[in-house]
């Protein structure tokens, strides 16, 4: 392992959660800001990232141009778009660092190109980087194979603030997906997005999403087993949008030095045994 801190690129610097990694980076022993990157045309470009995450001057202006960034750093912590994660993981591949994603809303075209990009970056990607909620995972996963499908009904419930622009969450997805490997299914075939309307009773077997918007909520899931006459429900409430930050640092940390492929949280807390 390097004695030297490790060099970190946030994109999206500016952003509510790009401001978090900076102030999470500044406050971590063994990690330092390299580069913060932001869209073109945006007021903050020029700016120090350490000013306008409120730890002081860093001597990082924010920029446009993630390549040049990417070929001195060591890895880029990104939670932007889609669209752009899958751009960023091209330019890690060709850096050969680590790309922490923390980016919902991917397409199974964009998850394909991000696991390609693996073969040569160290990617780890989730829908959460919170320790609890990877941790929930895993007693859903557990729940969800000792009960009985034709006897418990599964559903997801979540919570986000009103800015928010994918549902379900990534982390509903994630708890999904538990849910789904516990029964040993398919998550996507069985999950039941939408109910509107005469829906007709509850088809059993499936996983259920609900959608829940507004406020300045950070997150908050629960997946509830319902069986006759009891409720099983375990949830996570996020306090604070520093535990992504924190989970996303970490992940980087540990992601320096792997081989190349393509890993989520479960990988960085030994949870995927």
């Amino acid at each position: 392992m390097s004695d030297n801190p490790m060099k970190l690129v946030v994109v999206g610097a500016a952003g509510r959660m790009g401001q978090t990694l900076i102030r999470v980076i500044h406050e971590t022993g063994g990690a330092v800001l390299h580069a913060a990157i932001e869209r073109e045309g945006s007021p903050f470009v020029g700016k120090d990232a350490g000013e306008i995450a409120g730890v002081g001057n860093l001597g990082v202006p924010m920029t446009v141009d993630p390549l040049q960034a990417f070929v001195d750093a060591d890895g880029v912590l990104d939670f932007t778009s889609p669209a752009a994660s899958v751009a960023f993981a091209g330019l890690a591949a060709q850096a050969r660092i680590v790309h922490v994603i923390g980016t919902t809303g991917c397409s199974s075209g964009d998850d394909e190109k991000i696991r390609a990009a693996g073969r040569h970056a160290r990617i780890i990607k989730s829908g959460n980087m919170s320790l609890g909620v990877n941790l929930l995972g895993v007693l859903v996963e557990q729940a969800a194979r000792a009960l009985d499908p034709a006897q418990w009904d599964i559903e997801v419930l979540e919570m986000h603030h009103k800015h928010k622009v994918d549902a379900p969450s990534g982390t509903a997805l994630l708890l999904g997906q538990a849910a789904a490997l516990g029964r040993g299914i398919e998550m996507l075939p069985n999950a039941v997005k939408v109910r509107d309307g005469h829906t007709g009773a509850r088809e059993a077997g499936t996983i259920g999403f609900a959608t829940l918007r507004g406020g300045s909520v950070v997150g908050d899931h629960s997946v509830l087993f319902a069986g006759e006459g009891e409720l099983v429900t375990l949830s996570h409430k996020a306090l604070d949008r520093s535990i992504f930050a924190r989970g996303a640092v970490t992940a980087a940390l540990w992601g320096r030095d792997r081989k190349p492929g393509l890993y989520d949280m479960l990988d960085v807390l030994g949870l995927n045994n």
